[in-house]
């Protein structure tokens, strides 16, 4: 597993729970350290071996660990080089939606050895999408779901998501745009403003 990943998952634990609760982590998962370098790769066991102890420590469930993470990502000031990439994709929810496909090629251009999974959006009817994702990683479609509530609060957008695992391991992300703006957005400019 990239390191930039496993660094997500310990800076979502230590910016939302502490360093005690990260350091049970570590300690549970048998880590054998307490700090990812974002730059490397691990062995995906330890991934799934820190998201068991999260999930066993803060007596959750997984899929809820990985919603919080996708939330997280989007939402926490920490974060923002991450919401700053994914509001270059349009300047409404729909031109996000729109620019997941390229998701896996702009991360590419940031860490060019980070494999995202492949995301296709199909217009189903007005105001109804369905984005297909291929993945095997576990987890990713679940931080997705948190991901696009916290983009859809980061735009004012209300929407409904609903997941269905397909025959192929695919699984497809129902999404109903109820109110393009239905609350007022996060403020957000392409360019920063010079003093």
């Amino acid at each position: 597993m990239h390191g930039l990943v496993n660094r997500a998952i310990q800076n979502f634990t230590r910016d939302t729970y502490g360093d005690e609760i990260w350091n049970a982590v570590a300690k549970d998962a048998d880590l054998g350290l307490v700090c990812f370098e974002s730059m490397l790769h691990y062995p995906d066991r330890m991934t799934e071996d820190m998201i068991a102890s999260l999930a066993k420590l803060l007596n959750k469930t997984k899929p809820e660990i990985f919603e919080d993470i996708g939330t997280y990502l989007v939402s926490h000031a920490s974060s923002s080089n991450l919401r700053r990439l994914l509001r270059f994709g349009g300047t409404d929810y729909v031109d996000f939606l729109h620019s997941l496909d390229d998701l896996s090629d702009r991360a590419k251009l940031a860490v060019s050895d980070l494999e995202l999974p492949q995301l296709e959006l199909v217009d189903v009817s007005d105001g109804q999408y369905s984005l297909i994702c291929k993945s095997d990683v576990d987890g990713f479609t679940t931080v997705l779901i948190g991901v696009l509530r916290a983009m859809a609060d980061d735009y004012g957008a209300l929407v409904f998501l609903d997941t269905r695992t397909n025959a192929d391991t695919t699984t497809t992300i129902s999404v109903a745009l109820l109110d393009d703006q239905f609350a007022k957005g996060n403020s957000f400019a392409l360019a920063s403003k010079s003093a």
